[in-house]
């Protein structure tokens, strides 16, 4: 069977179900938005760049305020953290789509609201890599963090399909205004999560709290060798990937419907790959979390190429599968591994050095395709993929950590 003993396994916990439903909800919305916005800024006369400053703003506000969000994430009840999260994003949603129904959407309101939704990411995040373990106990955090990562693949394959059905039946608002619904649902179902009420876990100074983080964060060495990999592949791996991966599809595939072919098969994997981690105790789980980082190389070198599309679907299918393998390693160990008073903090440092560099990809991606071509570019990001794995797999911090036992971990304060 594809899910075993469902019923029995991590579902049959009320407060699992409440939080993996709201949370399922919420980021099929969220996955809407962007395309719902595009079509919308386009459909008012706005331009590719003004689409670019939106989306820009709500990457900028994430950014800087992740390190608040990890803060505050340590410091308050995490739930209230993101239940407050999540209808701030509600409210901010159903002003864009109230702005976008009366036809009086200025760029200055649109970016206003999207730095609304990627401050409440800010907070939301950091906060939920410290709840998931409140919610589940020791036992069960891999199996929790697997149905996660299958929440997440699953809302980013329907949500850009309902979006467009959505956009094409009624129009480009009504999809914003479905986002902040599914908002809504996603915070009333937290709400009603049942958690024991947990005493402030920080109460020193803003700035204090902000330097234990980073002590905490750094005293890690897997971490922060683990971090740093990632941040460098999204600059020089991901971003060029997904800007040069259309453009390839565009002129030898067929178009955007080829390209939404490979993103939908990457997708498929990640959900296959999350359900196959279930139940599954690795000896060694960072090393299997780095060796399912190589999974990702034939994708890039069959765009490189370029193969033939059934061959290239077929490898998106495959790195999404390895990614989703090793994110759910990955956020386990965090979560057994840093202390609970701490990890909200830690977990922001950690989104902090994995994306920051992302929109620095996007803009160096032009210029080093202009120099190596768009074919030599992906050539380099999959070699670099390679070696900075195979650097990561050497390293005795990240091969040889194993799990602290379960029944020490669930005795933790």
């Amino acid at each position: 069977m594809l899910f075993p003993d469902v019923p029995k396994g991590i579902f049959g916990e009320r407060n699992f179900r409440l939080f993996f439903f709201g949370y399922l909800v919420s980021l099929t919305g969220s996955a809407m938005v962007p395309v719902a916005l595009t079509f919308a800024i386009l459909e008012c006369g706005g331009s590719a760049g003004r689409v670019g400053l939106v989306l820009g703003s709500e990457t900028a506000a994430l950014v800087l305020l992740l390190l608040a969000g990890g803060v505050v994430g340590d410091r308050l009840s995490r739930k209230t953290v993101m239940v407050t999260a999540d209808l701030g994003r509600c409210v901010a949603q159903a002003l864009l789509a109230a702005l976008l129904f009366s036809g009086h959407a200025s760029l200055w309101l649109l970016m206003g609201l999207a730095v609304l939704l990627g401050a409440g990411q800010a907070f939301f995040g950091p906060a939920l890599t410290g709840l998931v373990p409140e919610i589940t106990g020791a036992a069960r955090l891999q199996d929790a963090n697997a149905w996660l990562g299958t929440a997440r693949s699953l809302g980013q394959i329907a949500g850009p399909a309902l979006a467009g059905l959505v956009v094409a039946a009624g129009g480009a608002p009504w999809a914003i205004l479905i986002d902040a619904f599914t908002y809504a649902v996603g915070a009333a179902c937290l709400a009603a999560v049942d958690l024991p009420a947990v005493p402030p876990a920080a109460t020193e100074p803003f700035l204090l709290q902000l330097k234990l983080g980073w002590t905490e964060f750094r005293s890690h060495r897997w971490l922060w060798i683990i971090v740093t990999q990632f941040g460098f592949y999204h600059m020089l791996v991901l971003a060029p990937l997904m800007v040069l991966g259309a453009v390839i599809a565009e002129r030898s595939l067929g178009g955007a419907a080829a390209w939404g072919l490979i993103l939908s098969g990457q997708g498929l994997g990640a959900v296959i790959g999350g359900v196959s981690v279930l139940r599954r105790r690795p000896g060694r789980p960072l090393a299997w979390a780095t060796v399912a980082t190589f999974m990702g190389v034939p994708m890039i070198v069959l765009l490189a190429w370029p193969g033939p599309l059934w061959a290239i679907a077929a490898a998106a299918a495959c790195s999404g599968a390895g990614f989703a393998i090793f994110t759910v390693l990955f956020d386990t160990t965090m979560q057994r591994e840093i202390p609970p008073a701490a990890l909200s903090r830690v977990s922001s440092y950690e989104w902090l050095g994995s994306f920051a560099l992302l929109p620095i990809g996007s803009i160096l991606t032009g210029p080093i395709s202009a120099l190596l071509g768009t074919s030599g570019t992906l050539w380099f990001s999959a070699v670099w993929l390679m070696a900075t794995s195979a650097l990561v797999l050497s390293a005795p911090a990240v091969h040889r950590l194993r799990w602290r036992q379960e029944t020490t971990l669930a005795a933790t304060p």
